[in-house]
């Protein structure tokens, strides 16, 4: 059995080995010390300027979180188990090179708003870098738009042909979706970058200390309303998951795509050598392992949210330990969101687009079904008979084994009398495209306009 000092005082024995393993953290949480060492050292600066330590003290205490943060950061810090987590390891440390005045670190704080405090600053360093890579996908889907502005391929609905697009088009959706994921994780920063400190375990605290002060030096604008919600806090935990499971549900759609396009059925996309793997025993074999692996990994991303949904749906006020299972969770995810984003963007940015065969993709499935029933509509059929008519042109094409475009217009007439010469003119797939100016839309000059917004967005945000 051994004791923790920390507490230790109320308990005759010390605590059973198995349960001191069951309970640790700082096996794993020990990659918080630098923010747990941001945290406390502004907390000893705001000691020392309101008189609860001495100036001197607090400098002791400032200057000696820098040693060990120097001895941490070089591999050379002696981890104790028995001081159960990384900031217990850090204040003993700092103890036995500053003796008494380590001692006072903790004053006016419990380990409830220091653990609060130190996560959420961990949570808003990680959601930067998402964003960071985040911005960086959306500028490889920009630049390879601008690359196939004039290339067109099916637009699918229920995976079945529906509409020719452009493939600028196609990779501008996925840029807009990632471009939300960014922003979306814009507001939840306002409430993650929250600072419980000064909570104290969930009443506040006796002693005349300045939070708002302590959130400015870690870099926060807000201290909490409420001292018992500050503690017992893990909805900035829970929507930054909530985030990360919405990046990962992007990003498996579009590997879910590249799969799709990489078989040869299709024939769409090379895939680089870089991002794919071969088989064991089939030589031709080209695998998108990468944009699999990714879509699985989504998996364990939602796994995360669903975990900490489920910790948090019984706990009374105010903290409970259960809530030391927000770490691991949020570690993993953040272990998989920030290099999928980035993997990402080099298999896009090396991908081989086969933009012949989307063209020619293009004429199976009577992807100018629409063009035609617009076009009735031009020459005044109300367009439910138009629809009608041009169902009937598609199953007619069907029969004949030809697309609508190959049909002659003698054969077009005898379904509809309202076709005139200029129909085929109307069923070019590029035509179709380019007449799509809507807001938004498939159309050259649309497409212009969405690269303008996105890459003013991406300036920006760089």
């Amino acid at each position: 059995m051994s004791k923790n000092r920390s507490w230790g005082g109320r308990f005759a024995e010390g605590t059973h080995a198995a349960t001191a393993a069951y309970t640790q953290s700082q096996s794993f949480d020990r990659t918080l010390y630098r923010q747990d060492i941001l945290a406390s050292g502004a907390h000893a600066a705001m000691l020392g300027r309101q008189g609860i330590i001495t100036p001197d003290e607090a400098r002791a205490i400032i200057e000696g979180l820098e040693h060990v943060r120097e001895e941490i950061a070089s591999g050379t810090f002696d981890w104790k188990p028995e001081h159960e987590d990384v900031h217990m390891n850090i204040e003993a440390r700092l103890t036995e090179l500053l003796g008494d005045a380590g001692k006072k670190l903790h004053t006016g704080r419990s380990r409830n708003d220091q653990v609060g405090l130190t996560f959420r600053l961990y949570v808003a360093d990680s959601v930067r870098r998402w964003q960071d890579n985040a911005v960086a996908l959306c500028a490889v889907l920009t630049k390879r738009a601008v690359q196939h502005k004039l290339d067109i391929l099916p637009g699918c609905t229920h995976l079945q042909p529906a509409q020719p697009v452009s493939l600028a088009q196609h990779l501008l959706a996925y840029a807009w979706m990632f471009r939300r994921d960014t922003e979306r994780l814009d507001d939840a920063l306002k409430r993650v970058r929250v600072s419980p400190l000064g909570a104290a375990a969930l009443a506040g605290a006796t002693y005349p200390l300045d939070p708002h002060g302590v959130a400015l030096e870690v870099g926060f604008n807000v201290v909490y309303g409420n001292s018992m919600d500050a503690v017992s806090d893990r909805d900035f935990v829970l929507e930054t998951l909530f985030c990360a499971a919405t990046f990962m549900m992007h990003l498996s759609r579009l590997c879910e795509e590249i799969i799709f396009w990489a078989n040869p059925v299709f024939g769409f996309v090379r895939l680089p050598d870089g991002y794919s793997t071969g088989s064991s025993i089939m030589p031709q074999k080209k695998n998108p392992d990468v944009a699999e692996l990714m879509r699985g990994k989504t998996g364990r991303v939602y796994g995360a949210l669903t975990a900490m949904l489920t910790v948090m749906k019984g706990l009374p006020l105010a903290y409970n330990r259960d809530m030391q299972e927000d770490k691991e969770a949020f570690f993993d995810a953040d272990a998989t969101v920030e290099p999928s984003l980035r993997i990402m963007a080099g298999m896009l940015d090396e991908l081989e687009f086969r933009t012949d065969r989307m063209r020619e993709a293009c004429k199976r499935g009577f992807l100018n079904a629409t063009e035609l029933a617009d076009y009735l509509t031009s020459k005044g059929l109300p367009f439910r008979e138009a629809h009608h008519a041009a169902g009937l042109a598609v199953a007619e094409a069907e029969r004949l084994g030809k697309g609508l475009e190959d049909m002659s217009l003698a054969e077009l007439q005898e379904i509809e009398p309202y076709i005139d010469e200029d129909v085929h003119a109307a069923l070019d797939y590029a035509v179709a495209v380019r007449r799509r100016e809507t807001p938004g839309g498939t159309g050259p000059r649309s497409v212009e306009r969405q690269l303008e917004q996105l890459d003013q967005w991406i300036s920006d945000r760089n």
